[in-house]
């Protein structure tokens, strides 16, 4: 009998495939893209996924600046952060958040689906978003897909 047909093989760092993948963000609802995005950063869009290993591809977002949110969520949605020092709790709407850095929206959105862990701080290093359509990562012939 073939052992290798029912053995399970549990990917590392050395076994990895990783691509490079270009996402269009373009007309696109940020929960539903950010929620695919992260899941293909994780590597859970792969057969050879493993929870403890950065298996997950490398994301280039392009047009973040044109991404639409639903409902209300424009104006009244709130991004809150703390400086450190009393009375330094700051809040920012999104629509004030892609007036200065369109790019930010989507990356907090992803960062807030991956892991609260070092490998979601490495995995956080594979995520590339960029507002207009051109990103600096030609040399690496990445491969655009649909959403």
């Amino acid at each position: 009998m073939n052992t290798l047909s029912y053995k399970t093989v549990s990917a590392n760092a050395k076994t990895v495939n990783k691509q490079w993948i270009v996402v269009d963000a373009q007309g696109e609802i940020l929960g539903r893209l950010s929620s695919k995005i992260a899941m293909i950063i994780r590597g859970k869009n792969k057969p050879e996924y493993t929870p403890h290993v950065d298996c997950g591809d490398n994301v280039i977002v392009i047009n973040a600046d044109k991404v639409k949110l639903t409902g209300n969520k424009f104006s009244e949605k709130q991004y809150v952060s703390y400086t450190g020092y009393p009375g330094g709790q700051r809040f920012i709407s999104p629509k004030e958040l892609m007036a200065k850095h369109p790019q930010r929206v989507i990356e907090k959105a992803v960062r807030g689906m991956l892991p609260k862990t070092k490998l979601g701080k490495k995995l956080y290093t594979n995520l590339f978003v960029y507002a207009g359509e051109n990103h600096p990562h030609s040399a690496q012939s990445p491969k655009t897909i649909k959403l």
